[in-house]
């Protein structure tokens, strides 16, 4: 595999359809580590609950910290195939992982800059469709991706993480439930009465109650307020 060095207006050529012999390869034998969002677009391409999402199709692990990170689980089968790729392609493309949307640019952690990756197998390289690193991103629906993923490496880049060695107990089971399991922590939401002393406005609430998205921007904030100690919110006496 090689690597490849753009910014937003580098050019490349690429193109990915069923004419290629390559295709669906890169769907095999490969980890896909998916972020909150990636779950929670998956879930409801699915029509089942998060909790439900993350028995069947995930396998969780640890990261840095203890952070809880889960992975795709592939099938027991002799390609190690993703769960949702068919010989046509991809069942639930339309809210495919980042990943799997992403390819083959991959964003870096300096601003502005990316990475091109190029699998050896890969023959969307030969293709003459020519894009910009900007007309990709907006062509595979990545700007909602990324924009979440900012709001998550928020939590995770967090100077609250310098006062805890390791995340485990109580706090980790609370971290997973936030970011992963969205449907129970809409329950969580629901039923606290802690929550409803927390100064919050009522547009915001309105909000959070009718779009998962912003539930899961107020599951970051809750993390970095409860776990982390982030004075994001005010408690009414």
């Amino acid at each position: 595999m090689s690597e490849e060095t753009l910014t937003e207006e580098s050019k490349f050529q690429f193109a990915c359809h069923k004419g290629l012999s390559c295709y669906t390869q890169c769907c095999h034998e490969v980890n896909i580590w998916l972020l909150p969002y990636d779950v929670l677009r998956m879930k409801n391409a699915l029509g089942i609950s998060s909790e439900e999402f993350l028995i069947k199709y995930t396998l969780p692990r640890k990261g840095q910290k203890g952070l809880p990170v889960v992975l795709l689980k592939m099938q027991d089968d002799e390609k190690k195939s993703c769960p949702f790729v068919t010989a046509e392609g991809c069942t639930i493309y339309a809210d495919r992982p980042w990943p799997c949307r992403a390819y083959p640019v991959e964003q870096t952690e300096e601003d502005g800059k990316y990475r091109l990756i190029k699998f050896p197998f890969c023959q969307g390289f030969e293709e003459k469709r020519e894009w910009t690193v900007s007309e990709w991103k907006k062509d595979q629906g990545l700007n909602p991706y990324l924009e979440m993923e900012k709001a998550y490496r928020e939590v995770t880049n967090s100077k609250g993480w310098e006062r805890i060695t390791l995340l485990k107990g109580e706090p980790w089971q609370m971290f997973y439930m936030a970011c992963y399991n969205i449907d129970r922590f809409k329950m969580f939401v629901k039923e606290s009465p802690f929550l409803k002393r927390l100064k919050i406005p009522q547009e915001r609430w309105q909000r959070i109650k009718e779009n998962e998205t912003e539930l899961l921007k107020f599951a970051f904030d809750w993390v970095r307020f409860a776990i982390l100690g982030e004075p994001i919110f005010e408690i009414q006496k």
